[in-house]
């Protein structure tokens, strides 16, 4: 089968034009609108179970959002047996994540993703091999993935990936705070680590798998944008239970909500799990639905994945020559 001419720039959303989105300062900690925020958990599993048959994206569209899901990947390796040249690579793929010859059949320009995030140890090397480019580097800190190494640590920590070149740390919050309904040591908790970030942008992991329910995720949700999370985030991908539908329907329209009544815009990163290009499109559709174009830009909106890209770069592959290749075709690291 002979390779398909297609062009996918005039419907792809891999080239929304950026935008510099004030950064959210927070408010006061509002007890009464906490107290306030509920979840219809029926409703909302009722709602997630319809998505993924909901909208059909198919051809020349499921392309483009393909295209646009890799620009707004956080690369990520968190293991304990990371090596510099396993993170050298990881940069080398984040610069150049889908192959040209793909690419040009696409009538595509080179594309990025959002980010490459490691741990600590590892920012030096990846600042250094993401030289030249516009990838930032995000570093998760605050004693990940448990958040439970001493206080001064976690800032300690954070103040350090900043200071090796970490442009946006992913935090994990303290999951007692949030157990026991102890939202006014939940907000200054992350007050604390807004503040030891500086100019770095802080993504709040409320790791919502040990949450207990979708109201404290709703609840924990506000809290952290209160105390002036620029972004919120589903799990460390460390726990039993990670990004889920329902779990991001809550927290997108917490964001959607936190929105309306302070006029600033808060991104959202689910993560853990999403492998799929089938389940990333599904995800760029919810986001649509619920919080508009806006939001599809890396600004406001990133994956937290590892695997994800090897099988998006596949079914690119599928869509520009009609078969499906193998794995070890589309390395991403």
């Amino acid at each position: 089968m002979t390779a398909r001419t297609a062009t996918v720039t005039d419907t792809s959303l891999a080239h929304l034009p950026q935008v510099q989105e004030p950064r959210n300062p927070g408010t006061v900690l509002d007890l009464d609108r906490i107290a306030s925020v509920q979840a219809n958990t029926s409703a909302i599993e009722r709602r997630a179970a319809t998505l993924p048959g909901r909208r059909s994206v198919k051809k020349d569209y499921q392309a483009a959002w393909m295209l646009r899901a890799v620009t707004l990947i956080d690369l990520t390796t968190l293991s304990g047996d990371d090596t510099e040249g396993r993170v050298r690579r990881l940069c080398a793929k984040a610069a150049n994540p889908v192959r040209q010859d793909l690419l040009d059949a696409l009538g595509m320009d080179a594309i990025t993703t959002g980010a490459v995030c490691v741990y600590h140890e590892m920012v030096p090397t990846a600042v250094s091999a993401l030289q030249g480019t516009r990838i930032p580097v995000a570093a998760v800190s605050t004693g990940f993935p448990a958040g439970l190494s001493p206080f001064h640590l976690r800032l300690a920590e954070i103040e350090e990936s900043v200071k090796a070149g970490a442009r946006e740390i992913d935090i994990v919050i303290s999951r007692r705070h949030v157990l026991t309904q102890n939202w006014q040591a939940l907000y200054d908790e992350m007050k604390a680590f807004r503040a030891a970030c500086g100019d770095a942008h802080v993504k709040a992991i409320l790791a919502t798998g040990e949450l207990g329910t979708l109201r404290n995720v709703a609840r924990a949700s506000w809290v952290c944008m209160m105390a002036g999370a620029d972004f919120i985030k589903t799990s460390t991908g460390k726990e039993g239970v990670n990004a889920t539908l329902p779990v991001s329907l809550v927290m997108i329209r917490a964001i959607r909500a936190y929105h309306a009544a302070t006029g600033f815009r808060v991104g959202y990163k689910p993560a853990g799990g999403i492998s799929r290009a089938k389940d990333a499109v599904t995800y760029l559709t919810l986001i649509k639905d619920e919080l508009g174009d806006r939001w599809l830009r890396p600004d406001l909106f990133r994956f937290g994945a590892s695997s994800l890209l090897g099988d998006i770069e596949r079914q690119l592959e599928h869509y520009v020559t009609g078969r499906y290749s193998a794995s070890h075709r589309h390395p991403i690291g």
